[in-house]
């Protein structure tokens, strides 16, 4: 996804160096907290983005040109995008590929659907991504007031899944944890939990990352596929169904038939893809994850066993208190 080195002109050198000093200019200014030694989070364009994606965001905000063809998977952290990315490309590659022959055995999935902003952008502002197999399949963390306006002018197609915070909260507090390491002194989840009620998490506030996606799902459903984690665990096979309808190409009765569908959700199930090969490695990544990190429980209802009553009940209220007026709502067991 690299664009090879071409020489530039002098003016033009000066402009990227004009443009990178205003950028880092920018970022100095921005409001910051400590997450943890070494890993802060700045409110950028009304949201908390991690130190480490800050460049890179702005880079895809600056540089992405979305074609008609794209699919773009947005989630907020911890609320599926793993689950999300094997089943898209599943569904959009079936006649390539067999379940046997999928690349989901041998490639994680953050690597076969790349994030905009923690993989595409990191090491090059402007990579070459017009050759890649059609349709493109990304991947984004960004709140929808955020996304390049090529996206957003286009006819790409964007599927949002989502999480009731409970179960977000508890599994992004395990996953920063296993980030953590050795890194210093470790955040509680007390501490950890009043951040997240005053909207301090990775691309939080959740309630305003969630409600962006809603409302335009609402004005423009055929823009956007509006995913919670909660039915999709429920039901799998209607809602990959769907999914496929909505990514323009649906099962056809031969395939219901012959139980394609059920083959699908079974292979992209959690516990099926955490027997995969390319999920099983521990070397750290240059943030601290390891790949089977992203495969610690995968249940509903999971926040019973952590938190106290008086936290669900704060949690619940200030959720209540964002999503009623949209008529949103969550499962949470």
């Amino acid at each position: 996804m690299e664009k090879s080195t071409v020489s530039q002109s002098p003016l033009v050198e000066l402009e990227v160096e004009e443009q990178r000093n205003k950028d880092e200019e920018m970022i100095s200014s921005l409001p910051r907290v400590q997450l943890w030694e070494g890993y802060d989070l700045h409110q950028y364009q009304g949201f908390w983005c991690p130190s480490p994606f800050i460049r890179p965001m702005i880079s895809f905000q600056r540089h992405f040109q979305a074609q008609n063809e794209d699919i773009i998977l947005s989630t907020y952290p911890k609320s599926g995008a793993i689950w999300l990315k094997a089943l898209t490309f599943t569904i959009v590659n079936r006649s390539r590929y067999t379940l046997e022959q999928s690349p989901l055995h041998t490639t994680f999935s953050h690597q076969l659907v790349p994030f905009f902003e923690t993989n595409i952008y990191t090491n090059n502002p402007t990579p070459d991504l017009e050759n890649l197999p059609k349709p493109r399949i990304f991947a984004t963390h960004a709140p929808y007031s955020s996304l390049p306006h090529s996206i957003i002018d286009s006819n790409c197609r964007i599927v949002y899944l989502c999480r009731n915070p409970l179960d977000q909260f508890i599994s992004e507090w395990k996953f920063l944890l296993g980030i953590q390491g050795g890194n210093g002194e470790k955040r509680s989840m007390e501490e950890a939990f009043e951040m997240a009620c005053s909207g301090v998490q990775s691309y939080g506030p959740i309630c305003e990352h969630v409600l962006g996606y809603w409302k335009v799902s609402k004005e423009q459903p055929n823009k956007i596929h509006f995913l919670k984690y909660e039915d999709m665990k429920e039901d799998t096979n209607f809602y990959v169904n769907r999914l496929a309808d909505f990514l323009g190409c649906p099962f056809s009765k031969e395939e219901e038939n012959q139980g394609v569908i059920e083959d699908i959700t079974t292979f992209c199930s959690f516990d099926s893809m955490k027997k995969l090969e390319a999920n099983k490695t521990a070397g750290r990544s240059s943030i601290g994850y390891t790949t089977n990190m992203f495969f610690r429980k995968g249940k509903v209802g999971d926040w019973e066993d952590y938190l106290t009553p008086s936290m669900v009940e704060r949690l619940q209220k200030l959720v209540k208190k964002k999503f009623d007026e949209y008529g949103l709502t969550f499962r949470t067991s």
